[in-house]
């Protein structure tokens, strides 16, 4: 692994050892290919359920008053998975729940009766990506039929923050397999493990992004919280696309040791929720210096990092905001419209923008086109190699064998492996052509994203600190992620309102407004979020996961 501030360091691949090899009778079949038997079954009458649209706060307050107990939330949250991720819907946003997470309950409230809450999270039932590993009977695949089976022998760093928190993690949830970076032509929401998981509002439509799954998750109340991964678009596309609020933190803000890489570069986890004040909760969870990811080092420096970030929410942040808004076309033009009236309302200040320079793709094409960017294939060989290089019994040792494991595991390919095999064609020695490529295409990357993103946050007279600065961008999560995502900058998705129903789909499906800002400005972009979110209430559950008995 290269060193610099921007790559995870080779100890974070060290310390997590070795994964243990699959069981022989490992079922490799996707979930078209079961039995009826074990396929989804029609509704029944549910259980009882009264924790839809739950906030962490109500919960920790039922904790403390006796309503709750972290043993009944999980029983509640694991009968509602069955419900309407298993069976009604059957939306597949959960791949699989953990084996011990009613013992664990149970030890967190035999805690909590003797000592009181261990941190902020106590007894709260958390959903996690499945590229994010826990060492426990959970595996860790990406979606991917390749690495089913596989356990790691120690938790990922947020995994270690969540449970030192209090949390229990739920379960493993469904993705875009190897977090949308496996072709270019492939299904938001569906992995070979887990199937194509669902919209919740539209059922016929896209969940968004490769967190679809958490974000599904949390849409249909199947967990209080999630943790998704995002290196473009993937926390704030399904957030807007399911109508929550989903923060991708500055590069630096939260570790990646521990995670399913697709580069260095511009990875990073982050939470979903239904709420600003409990992604803000969330946040400042997972937030922090981990000594295996050199990242996060930016977290020492004072300012940075924080662990309460719901000393943040303010109600009041919009006036005298400054917020610059770029063109956003279609159907989402009037729900941007909508929402820059909202903040003109509170006393923000809005100002129309040009177009921000558009990300050059991953191309799937060797030699790369003029048009293409080599810095996530190359980000993807070289940390995927450094990752799996380092778990000697893992089931696939590099991406060279993962590609040919692929190749032999029936349905495993449904969408290809463009993406993979133009990363795998790529030489990462020093000084080859594509090294020097993708140098050069990393320094552009960077200079053009943030050349453009801090052109704006200076105001009109270009002085950083000036008395014009503008707060934060304000876009649609579907076409302006990639900006902020190339320059390691922060965004929140909030919910934004509702597109109606048309010829591309069956039901109304929701938007999201995103603000963006300067590294390290979560503090600035939660208040903001929260001001708008208090504003305008558009978040709604969706229609296609009802209320229960008792909800």
């Amino acid at each position: 692994m290269p060193s610099g501030h921007d790559a995870i360091d080779r100890r974070a691949f060290l310390r997590y050892g070795t994964l243990a090899a699959a069981a022989a009778a490992v079922d490799r079949r996707t979930p078209a290919q079961l039995p009826a038997s074990t396929a989804p079954r029609p509704p029944t009458a549910p259980p009882p359920f009264d924790l839809a649209e739950a906030t962490v706060a109500e919960l920790q307050q039922g904790m403390r008053s006796g309503r709750y107990t972290a043993r009944g939330l999980c029983e509640q949250y694991l009968s509602r998975i069955d419900a309407v991720d298993r069976r009604g819907p059957a939306i597949r946003a959960v791949l699989e729940t953990n084996p011990d997470a009613i013992a664990i309950a149970d030890s967190l409230d035999a805690e909590h009766r003797a000592k009181g809450p261990r941190g902020p999270l106590h007894g709260i039932p958390v959903l996690i990506k499945d590229n994010v590993a826990t060492a426990d009977r959970m595996a860790t695949t990406a979606g991917s039929l390749s690495l089913v089976g596989a356990r790691a022998p120690r938790d990922a760093f947020v995994a270690e923050r969540l449970r030192a928190a209090g949390a229990v993690i739920l379960g493993k949830t469904n993705l875009s397999e190897w977090a949308n970076f496996r072709s270019s032509h492939s299904s938001s929401g569906w992995s070979a493990r887990g199937g194509q998981c669902r919209n919740p509002y539209a059922l016929d439509r896209s969940p968004c992004g490769s967190s679809s799954g958490s974000a599904a998750a949390v849409a249909a109340s199947c967990c209080a919280v999630a943790v998704g991964t995002e290196t473009d678009g993937s926390i704030v596309c399904p957030s807007a696309a399911q109508s929550l609020v989903g923060i991708k933190p500055t590069l630096g803000l939260v570790s990646r040791s521990g995670i399913l890489p697709i580069s260095a570069d511009q990875d990073t986890a982050g939470p979903l929720a239904r709420t600003v004040g409990d992604a803000a909760r969330l946040l400042g969870v997972l937030a922090g210096f981990d000594p295996d990811d050199a990242a996060t080092e930016a977290c020492l420096e004072p300012g940075n990092c924080f662990e309460d970030y719901t000393q943040f929410l303010d109600a009041t942040a919009l006036q005298g905001a400054r917020i610059a808004v770029p063109p956003v076309p279609g159907q989402r033009r009037a729900l941007m419209t909508a929402a820059a009236a909202v903040l003109t309302d509170a006393g923000a200040s809005v100002q129309t923008i040009g177009q921000l320079p558009a990300q050059r793709g991953a191309c799937a094409s060797v030699p790369l086109g003029v048009g293409c960017s080599s810095v996530l294939l190359y980000g993807f060989q070289r940390d995927l190699n450094g990752y799996l290089a380092a778990i000697p019994n893992a089931p696939v040792g590099s991406l060279a064998e993962l590609i040919a494991a692929n190749q032999q595991i029936p349905g495993a390919l449904r969408y290809g492996q463009s993406l993979a095999l133009a990363a795998q064609a790529l030489d990462l020695s020093a000084g080859s052509a594509d090294t020097q490529r993708y140098q050069t295409d990393r320094a552009r990357d960077l200079q053009d994203s943030r050349a453009a993103l801090d052109g704006v946050y200076a105001g009109a007279d270009g002085v950083p600190g000036s008395a014009d600065d503008v707060d934060a961008l304000l876009f649609s999560a579907n076409t302006g992620a990639g900006t902020p995502a190339m320059a390691g900058y922060p965004s929140i998705s909030v919910p934004g309102g509702f597109v109606p129903a048309d010829a591309t789909s069956q039901a109304p499906y929701p938007s999201g407004v995103t603000f963006s800002g300067p590294r390290f400005s979560e503090p600035r972009l939660i208040a903001l979020a929260y001001a708008f979110e208090q504003l305008s209430r558009h978040r709604q559950p969706p229609a296609s996961t009802p209320a229960l008995p008792r909800e």
